[in-house]
């Protein structure tokens, strides 16, 4: 993974570890991290939510429709056997948590960034991303897997 600055991968991994755990009650373990390039399959459920300011580019966060209905119980405080609209936009409301942590955490370093709205998509995804490599890490538990993966660099 050359070229690749920890220091802008941590944070996201920070949030998102916090974030499962306070309001998921997930706890993940991380997984050994590895670098997507091109176009590449994404899990039934994706939310991209853009980064700007001092770094910029995107997230994707990614998983099947079982932790899908996981994290909608446990958000939602309620069984969730299908996904409706309430339930995915509990699902969105996770992701712009865990970026709105993720700023968080770089303002604390000094560094300023901003998120754009989450965008949900669900269904057969493929992800490309040209501009910087994609390097994706397993947040496990369980046996299950939410997959964050992180496009970014510092902006020009």
């Amino acid at each position: 993974m050359a070229g690749v600055n920890a220091e802008y991968i941590n944070p996201f991994l920070a949030a998102s570890t916090e974030v499962l755990k306070n309001m998921c009650q997930i706890t993940t373990t991380i997984g050994k991290p590895f670098v997507k390039e091109g176009t590449f399959p994404c899990y039934e459920y994706n939310i991209l939510i853009g980064v700007t300011g001092e770094i910029k580019g995107q997230v994707l966060i990614t998983f099947n429709e079982q932790v899908a209905c996981e994290i909608a119980s446990k958000m939602m405080m309620m069984p969730v056997t299908e996904l409706d609209e309430i339930s995915l936009s509990a699902i969105s409301e996770l992701g712009n948590m865990i970026l709105g942590n993720s700023a968080t955490v770089f303002s604390s370093k000094g560094v300023f960034v901003d998120i754009t709205t989450p965008t949900l998509m669900k269904g057969s995804v493929e992800f490309t991303n040209n501009a910087v490599p994609t390097i994706a890490v397993p947040l496990k538990y369980e046996d299950k897997v939410i997959e964050l993966n992180v496009s970014v660099k510092k902006a020009d």
